[in-house]
């Protein structure tokens, strides 16, 4: 498969020690956290181990993309992150999905008046990068979709090297059958231009003992069923505290608490509400410590805020946030529904310290 984009081309000494520093993290950081690689897990790391080498002799315009996708914890963004720390490229962005289409979306209306919009926003955004990772790249919406269409289609008359991680294979994408077929062109696209491979094993890492305790997200709590002793153990606000007005962007939302770096919603004022990733992504630059209030049982909410829900999550955890999250029933109960990525949202909620009232 490999040979396919790579051939029999052989790097210099640089590219090949470019290839050797991809192995060496790789190695040092498992055994430094104690992972055992799975069988795909080292197939990928091979695979980022030859781009090093063909980055490194200027190959860069030949280069396949990399989808690396599967079900949660199987490591897919500690591959992305140990190749973006790995490789020696000053020219080279990591970034969440969610934080990057904000940006370009914030880009395009910026420079609505102008005939190429989208060309003039990544000029900004991207500046002379050679290596772009996303991850978490996932697509529910058509108008997103067609934007992501044009953005992929971009990025690759740029020659840039797309690496991308999902929980979706590319034929996932957009499941929605309204739309699905209107999204093929890009899936095909993904296919001719990317090296897609699935990352397996039996292991769901997150789920592992906590091997990161420089991580603030894994060292929050979810505290059940928030009783009065529960909060004030945790030095938790009371519930009823008058509503805090708080300006994002162009709007204003609720609050049911504020302090210095601090700041508490309810569940259902973030996510019952017209709230964007655009808001929280703003909010994080407010607030290092977040308290969610009244967590119901999203298999009764609507599948519009349980895709807030777990937009907000998605940019709490890559944006290494301190969360405390407040509900009447354990974790497990409490994180039914329908919406498609819930998956992933148990997954990295799994990760708090579970608090539960024991009298």
């Amino acid at each position: 498969m490999l040979r396919r984009f790579f051939g029999k081309a052989s790097a210099g000494s640089d590219g090949a020690t470019s290839g050797r520093l991809v192995h060496d993290y790789f190695r040092q950081k498992a055994h430094s956290q104690g992972y055992t690689l799975s069988h795909s897990q080292q197939r990928v790391i091979d695979c980022m181990a030859l781009h090093a080498t063909a980055l490194t002799g200027n190959s860069i315009k030949t280069l396949p993309g990399l989808y690396l996708h599967g079900a949660v914890g199987r490591g897919k963004s500690w591959l992305l992150d140990g190749f973006f720390q790995a490789i020696p490229l000053a020219e080279k962005q990591r970034l969440h999905f969610h934080e990057f289409f904000a940006r370009l979306h914030q880009g395009m209306f910026n420079h609505r008046d102008q005939p190429e919009a989208l060309s003039t926003t990544l000029d900004e955004l991207l500046r002379d990068c050679r290596v772009l990772c996303f991850d978490e790249f996932h697509v529910h919406d058509i108008g997103d979709a067609m934007l992501i269409t044009r953005l992929f289609k971009a990025l690759f008359r740029r020659g840039i090297l797309l690496l991308v991680t999902s929980n979706y294979p590319p034929e996932g994408l957009l499941p929605n059958p309204l739309y699905h077929a209107r999204f093929k062109p890009v899936i095909d696209l993904i296919n001719a231009r990317m090296q897609v491979m699935e990352v397996g094993g039996p292991h769901d890492y997150r789920s592992q003992a906590r091997t990161h305790a420089q991580q603030m997200f894994t060292q929050g709590h979810y505290v059940w069923p928030a009783t009065v002793a529960q909060r004030q153990a945790l030095n938790l606000p009371e519930p009823g505290s008058p509503a805090v007005e708080l300006a994002v962007g162009t709007r204003h939302l609720q609050a049911g608490h504020c302090d210095g770096r601090t700041v508490g919603f309810t569940f259902s004022q973030l996510c019952d509400h017209p709230t964007a990733v655009m808001d929280y992504l703003e909010l994080c630059r407010r607030f290092d410590h977040w308290i969610i209030f009244e967590l119901p049982d999203l298999a009764e909410c609507s599948i519009a805020a349980q895709q807030r829900f777990i937009n907000l999550i998605d940019v709490l955890y890559d944006q290494d946030k301190h969360l405390i999250v407040l509900g009447q029933r354990s974790l497990r109960e409490s994180l039914g529904g329908d919406a498609i990525d819930l998956a992933r949202t148990r997954s990295r909620l799994g990760q708090l310290v579970e608090v539960r009232d024991l009298a």
